[in-house]
């Protein structure tokens, strides 16, 4: 399973909200100290780098199926899940849309808001059915 390695990456871009960008040293230190595999490692990667090129892509994605919500308003915890999520959906269709969107809710639903895991799901949704 990559739930350990997805919520690191989702750690990663939590933190790159605050630093202007992905932190190189956090990045190494979280993947030793989560002892990510090398398969690990390497969805991480591949999800950072898909984030560190089409953000302002997922950015507007977020801004349209959000209306009450921009994205520029959103909790940085449930932008970093939604992100990660919008990476797997759009970029990796070796992951199931369902897994994306439930692991994404699962982490927002731990480290945001109570009613953040609906909100998420709800957004993911709509972008699934396109």
């Amino acid at each position: 399973m990559r739930t350990n390695a997805r919520e690191t990456v989702f750690k990663i871009v939590f933190a790159s909200q605050f630093t202007g960008g992905q932190d190189a040293v956090l990045k190494s230190a979280l993947y030793k100290n989560e002892k990510l595999s090398k398969d690990d490692i390497s969805y991480a990667d591949r999800v950072l780098d898909i984030i560190a090129e089409h953000g302002g892509e997922f950015a507007e994605s977020v801004d349209k199926l959000s209306v009450a919500f921009p994205e520029s308003r959103l909790f940085p915890a449930d932008r970093s899940a939604l992100f990660v999520a919008l990476a797997e959906i759009k970029y990796m269709n070796d992951i199931p849309n369902v897994v994306s969107v439930n692991e994404a809710a699962n982490i927002a639903s731990k480290y945001s808001s109570p009613k953040s895991a609906s909100f998420v799901s709800g957004v993911l949704a709509e972008v699934i059915k396109g």
